[in-house]
């Protein structure tokens, strides 16, 4: 396992001092977890990224959520662990992400920018639920009153409730959680690890109430499986009720290592799709800009309607997009799951 090439950063960002647990019990049963101690934890974005964000703090990599369709699958190629089954089972802890982290926000260079979390894998994964890692992040992101924002599936944040309401009275916080359809047959084979729609829906109902501003992510929207019309009129209709402040749709796209993952398993469920999808995705990683405006334009049309919104390219993250100096950034493509 190349510990020592890591591609976050040029410079290496584990030792090879790793200790590695199998835990047998129910809720990890074939899960690993590989736990490191980081050499940084605040990453920075490259600069040719539209993200409206420069910095990322990543406490975990690979993900038991196993969504079959996740970008972040390829980066568990640098540490020479498969991007299928290992990166769904294989998790890197960094187990001293709190600790570093309040290091590295009193360092002299440090201006306060804003932090990104769940930009790679979900950071309220179910190994969260063991190492705990998210209270001490939050805890010297508030002390130091850093803004911040966390895009997630898990309804493990809820367990920080406190901290984020602490957080948002001192520095901008923003929340978003993704949910990109309602299908419980499409959910249960295309994020078998997550928490099922309605309870994602539950947890932007339950920060609302408690004065938290929260978000929704529609992501992905999956061609030919959940982006029919009624299917996201439903799911509109369902995070509106929901009370979320926004809905930023996002189309799937499929890098590589995702897309063999993916293209595997659209075969083994709707082979009849594969045909379609190949010329859909034939240009590279995303799908035609007309399909993405299609998608995007109908999820605005519906937003409106039922009362969520103004739609803003970042609203999920309380952050503003970047502009070209020739025309708006695509708001499909700002965000990444």
């Amino acid at each position: 396992m190349r510990w020592d090439n890591l591609g976050e950063s040029p410079a290496a960002l584990f030792g090879t001092d790793v200790v590695s647990r199998t835990i047998d019990t129910p809720e990890f049963r074939g899960i690993t977890f590989h736990e490191v101690r980081a050499r940084s934890i605040l990453n920075r974005v490259p600069g040719a990224s539209r993200m409206p964000f420069e910095w990322t703090v990543n406490p975990y990599r690979g993900c038991s959520h196993a969504c079959v369709y996740c970008f972040a699958r390829k980066t568990h190629s640098y540490l020479d662990l498969d991007t299928g089954l290992g990166f769904d089972s294989q998790i890197v802890v960094k187990v001293n992400a709190p600790d570093l982290l309040r290091r590295e926000l009193t360092a002299r260079r440090w201006r306060g920018e804003h932090i990104a979390m769940g930009t790679n894998v979900d950071c309220y994964q179910r190994a969260e639920g063991r190492y705990a890692l998210m209270p001490g992040i939050l805890t010297a992101l508030r002390d130091h009153a850093n803004p911040f924002s966390v895009l997630t599936k898990g309804t493990l944040i809820l367990r920080d409730l406190e901290l984020l309401r602490q957080a948002a009275e001192v520095t901008d916080v923003g929340i978003s959680v993704s949910v990109g359809f309602l299908d419980h047959a499409l959910w249960r084979t295309v994020e078998p690890g997550t928490p099922a729609p309605e309870r994602r829906l539950d947890v932007v109902r339950t920060l609302t109430a408690h004065g938290i501003t929260c978000g929704v992510l529609m992501a992905p929207v999956i061609p030919f499986l959940g982006d029919a019309p009624d299917q996201l009129r439903a799911t509109v209709r369902a995070i509106a009720d929901a009370g979320a402040a926004s809905v930023t749709p996002l189309v799937l796209h499929l890098r590589p290592g995702a897309r063999e993952w993916f293209m595997t398993w659209l075969g083994r469920h709707h082979p009849h799709l594969v045909r379609r999808y190949e010329r859909l995705y034939a240009g590279g990683s995303y799908a035609p800009t007309w399909y993405q405006r299609g998608v995007t334009r109908q999820v605005h049309e519906l937003a409106a309607e039922y009362g969520v919104g103004p739609y803003r390219p970042g609203e999920h993250r309380g952050v503003a997009a970047p502009e070209s100096p020739t025309r708006p950034a695509d708001p499909t493509q700002l965000s990444l799951l």
